[in-house]
């Protein structure tokens, strides 16, 4: 009877133990490098850990950018990007990669490398089943590799997923099921996963529903409790992140595998580019968000603490804006480490974010249209046409924090954004006579004319040899100034 008292006092001590394991993990962040100016990675690799970030994901392997993550203590997911599959269809090809970007930081940069996303939303509608085939055998060498290498306990392969894989026939969650088209790619890879202990990862946006559907409810994209509830069964859902993490959650039982560990790989909320996407709204999202999951109550169907990455770390000016402009402003920060909001992670004492420090930047000067040009010249247009098709002009537009700027604005930040992106060299502010450098700050309340940090050569930029100069000599050949 004794013996029976202690084991049950002890299997209650475990779970609480676990309970608490599982409720310190950690948060995690998304690190996109898709940028003309990406910041140092020592410097973010600091501003991580000050903020109190741990866990990063990230969408490569490079080198500099591992390395500087050694003895951080920060855990970490190295990316495969979806242009590679083809190829680690081939054993050959993925032990020599995990040899480079796994082996390697382990046992010699100390990096706390946890899972390797093979691919990133290969599923996706939008590229029309190219990597359906190749997929699953990628990920199959790629966890065969690290087996051979030695790491198959300490790192896990997985596959980063858009919420699209699964839909609801009746907009419930329980009608949930992964999509009929892709369902036989979705569940080999599922039972790969599940046999080979490896988590589901599961991208979640409530703001692209909002953006894609003028119908959708606002309010149920956060977490405020405003909106009109949906009942499924037991379960009540006032928010959409709920019920579409639950929706995977039936798709997973209905096909078997209802104990399949989930992570939310991305979620989050862009700040320009869009009249949805603005501070006030990223902050109300994240900290909301934030709120939601601190308890560890989980979701309906999976209590419990939700692991997560947040998308995304710093704001990525050379990422593709077909998805909408909105694309290069997931970040929590700006392009130069500098928060945009209050946002509390629980993770320090200060309660907030932390920018990044021993920032450099270039001169505080700005390109702008000439006060004498005259808006009917025939060589404004091209100008503009060209400076934004080669800088970034997507705080331009409807109800974007730049919006309100009157045509002279419009052309001056068009000028300005290609003038930094290419390092203030001065042939960059030329546009055919019509641009001219000022030390007067041309920003508005609403919209920063920004001024570029020095550019980071380290890693390919090294290998490659790539200056100043080689920049300056690239503009002088290539420009239609």
């Amino acid at each position: 009877m004794e013996f029976f008292a202690f084991s049950k006092l002890f299997g209650v001590l475990c779970l609480v133990i676990l309970s608490m394991v599982s409720l310190v993990s950690g948060i995690g962040v998304n690190w996109g490098t898709q940028s003309t100016h990406n910041l140092p990675p020592e410097i973010i690799v600091k501003m991580l850990k000050d903020s109190g970030f741990q866990k990063v994901k990230l969408f490569d392997a490079d080198y500099d950018t591992l390395k500087a993550l050694g003895n951080s203590r920060i855990e970490f997911m190295v990316g495969i990007p979806n242009d590679m599959l083809t190829s680690l269809a081939s054993l050959k090809v993925a032990e020599k990669w995990v040899s480079k970007n796994i082996s390697v930081h382990l046992s010699d940069n100390n990096v706390n490398i946890r899972y390797v996303a093979v691919g990133n939303e290969p599923f996706l509608e939008t590229y029309n089943g190219s990597y359906l085939r190749t997929t699953f055998p990628a990920l199959q060498n790629v966890q065969t590799a690290l087996v051979k290498a030695g790491h198959g306990n300490q790192v896990k392969v997985t596959v980063p997923l858009n919420a699209d894989v699964y839909e609801s026939a009746s907009s419930l969650p329980s009608s949930g099921d992964f999509r009929a088209d892709i369902h036989g790619f979705a569940i080999q890879i599922v039972k790969f996963l599940s046999d080979n202990g490896c988590p589901f990862i599961i991208n979640i946006y409530p703001f692209i529903s909002l953006y894609t559907d003028s119908n959708f409810p606002v309010e149920y994209a956060f977490f405020d409790g405003k909106a009109t509830p949906i009942i499924d069964g037991g379960a009540i859902y006032t928010n959409m992140f709920d019920a579409n993490h639950d929706t995977l959650v039936w798709a997973l039982k209905k096909n078997g595998f209802g104990n399949l560990p989930i992570m939310v790989g991305e979620i989050g909320w862009p700040t320009d580019g869009d009249r949805n996407a603005n501070v006030q709204l990223a902050q109300r999202f994240n900290q909301g968000f934030m709120a939601h999951i601190s308890d560890g109550k989980g979701t309906p169907m999976r209590p419990g603490p939700i692991d997560v990455y947040l998308f995304s770390l710093i704001d990525e000016d050379a990422k593709s804006i077909q998805p909408g402009n909105f694309e290069r402003h997931w970040g929590i920060f700006a392009y130069d480490g500098q928060p945009k909001y209050s946002l509390n992670l629980g993770t320090t004492n200060s309660g907030s974010l932390i920018p990044a420090s021993n920032v450099k930047y270039l001169e505080s000067k700005w390109c702008v249209l000439k006060p004498s040009a005259k808006l009917d010249d025939p060589q404004v247009a091209p100008s503009v046409s060209y400076a934004c098709a080669h800088a970034d002009c997507t705080s331009l537009g409807y109800e974007t924090s730049c919006g309100g700027l009157d045509e002279r604005g419009n052309i001056s930040y068009a000028f300005n954004s290609y003038y930094q992106i290419n390092n203030q060299l001065d042939v960059a502010c030329k546009f055919s006579g019509l641009g001219t450098i000022t030390k007067s700050d041309p920003s508005t309340p609403s919209c920063r004319f920004g001024i570029m940090i020095e550019p980071y050569y380290g890693g390919a930029g090294r290998r490659n040899g790539c200056t100043s100069a080689a920049l300056a000599l690239i503009l002088l050949l290539c420009t239609i100034l």
